[in-house]
């Protein structure tokens, strides 16, 4: 155990968790990492940090995650909840059981996180809670589905969880970016606008360094809500 201060990533092989691994461990923070690959592993021993090899739409894995995080450094003060990229498929064509996968990754797995770490977060008299979510959550397209129907059920959580716990002072927001990547070629497949603000998409670090704003006490007054990370692309004032 030591006594900098802990925040878990998940989906953090890879991407967005990784970026934010990456920058909250320059800030000072020891890392407990969670993923279903392997290669997380050797990320958190990059960092200085932990990893749990699992999946966060499994209780199970979730429960060793949280264990295994107060056993081996003591307390989490954070946790970034990142996600894999949903599927994309038709309207109608995703089934009984796609909408229950993505519901237990998208949303179940946010609430079942805030319930593990809460107690902890209590007791040390604080904490906070970056979700991860998507521009579109609260504008449906039906190019990305889930984002529309789950994403928006994770954001209204997020206010919910916020308002029940502000007297404990554990935050909990969610960030929403447009297109995230390092390079153009990891976008393949996607229908990418020609006018972009920098002519390239946000990158993972600099995703991460919004994710770390509202962990740090610099944001002790910002909790409940959606930070767009998207160039203006979302209509919503």
């Amino acid at each position: 155990m030591n006594g900098k201060k802990v925040a878990i990533v998940t989906a953090a092989s890879r991407g967005i968790g990784a970026g934010c691994a990456r920058e909250l461990a320059k800030r000072g923070y020891t890392v407990s990492l969670m993923a279903r690959s392997e290669s997380v592993v050797d990320l958190a021993k990059e960092l200085g940090g932990i990893a749990t090899v699992g999946s966060i739409a499994n209780p199970q894995d979730l429960q060793q995650l949280i264990e295994t995080t107060l056993a081996r450094l003591g307390r989490i003060d954070a946790v970034v909840n990142s996600f894999g990229d949903p599927p994309r498929p038709d309207l109608l064509d995703i089934s009984d059981k796609m909408w229950v996968e993505n519901f237990e990754m998208l949303f179940l797995s946010v609430v079942r996180i805030a319930k593990l770490v809460t107690e902890p977060m209590q007791r040390q008299g604080g904490g906070a809670i970056v979700n991860i979510s998507a521009c579109d959550s609260q504008e449906p397209s039906l190019v990305t589905p889930f984002s529309g129907t789950i994403r928006a059920a994770m954001e209204g959580f997020t206010k919910l969880y916020a308002k029940r716990y502000r007297t404990n002072r554990i935050r909990m927001n969610s960030v929403a970016p447009f297109f995230v990547a390092d390079s153009m070629e990891e976008l393949e497949g996607w229908n990418v606008p020609s006018d972009l603000m920098f002519g390239r998409p946000t990158t993972y670090a600099e995703l991460a360094k919004t994710v770390a704003f509202l962990i740090s006490d610099e944001a002790n007054y910002i909790t409940g809500t959606t930070i767009k990370v998207d160039e203006a692309r979302s209509a919503a004032v």
